[in-house]
C-alpha cells in the first residue's frame, strides 16, 4: 500500500511563498538558531509532503497550518530538549578527577570525615547508621531508641549541615554518599 504525498510542484511552490515567512517565524521562536529554525522549516515541509489534503482545505493560503505544524514542531522539539541531560563538552572531562587516583578517594574521606566529627552527637549517630552502617531509617531508629520521623529529621539537618561544611563536594539528590568517602569516621 502506497501513501498519497503533496506533489512536488505544488511543495516547490509552497516553500517558495512561505518558506522565508516560515524561517523568520522559526528563528523567533527558536531564539535566533538558524539551523534549528531551519530544521524545523524542513521538518514543516515534509509534513506538508506527506498531508497532501492539507492543500484542499477550507481556506485561501496554506500559511495558517504551516505556521500551525511549525509551532507544535517548534514546541516539541524544546520540551524534547529539556528532557535530556544537558550534554558536556571535553573540557569538563578533563577537568574531572581520575577515579582511579587513589589520592583524591582518600582527601575526600578525610575531608568528609572531619565534617561529620564537627555535627551533634545527636546528628553524627544518624548518619553514622544510615550511611556508613547501611541501616534503613527503622533500623537506625530502633538502634538509637528514637521515632523514625526523628531519625529523618536529623539526617536531613545533618546533611544540610555537611553540605555548608563542604560546598566543594556535590551530590545529587537523593543519592547517599558514596562509597568511596563513606568511610566510618575516627
Amino acid at each position: 500500500m502506497t501513501t498519497a504525498t503533496t506533489d512536488e510542484r505544488a511543495l516547490e511552490q509552497l516553500q517558495r511563498e512561505h518558506g522565508p515567512a516560515l524561517l523568520s517565524f522559526l528563528l523567533n521562536l527558536t531564539h535566533g538558531d538558524q539551523q534549528r529554525a531551519e530544521d524545523l522549516v524542513q521538518e514543516t515541509l515534509v509534513r506538508a509532503w506527506l498531508h497532501p489534503e492539507a492543500f484542499h482545505g477550507p481556506y485561501e493560503s496554506m500559511r495558517p497550518w504551516l505556521f500551525t505544524v511549525a509551532r507544535r514542531l517548534a514546541i516539541d522539539a524544546r520540551r524534547s530538549r529539556l528532557a535530556r541531560p544537558a550534554e558536556i563538552g571535553d573540557g569538563a572531562l578533563a577537568a574531572a578527577p581520575d577515579p582511579t587516583d587513589v589520592t583524591e578517594t582518600a582527601v575526600a574521606a578525610l575531608d568528609v570525615r572531619a565534617a561529620v566529627r564537627g555535627l551533634s552527637p545527636e546528628h553524627r549517630a544518624v548518619l553514622v547508621r544510615i550511611y556508613f552502617h547501611g541501616l534503613t531509617v527503622k533500623e537506625a531508629a530502633d538502634d538509637l531508641g528514637i521515632p523514625a520521623g526523628t531519625v529523618k529529621s536529623r539526617s536531613h539537618y545533618a546533611l544540610r549541615a555537611l553540605g555548608r561544611c563542604l560546598p566543594g563536594y556535590s551530590r545529587p539528590r537523593g543519592h547517599a554518599l558514596s562509597s568511596a568517602t563513606a568511610a566510618t569516621p575516627q
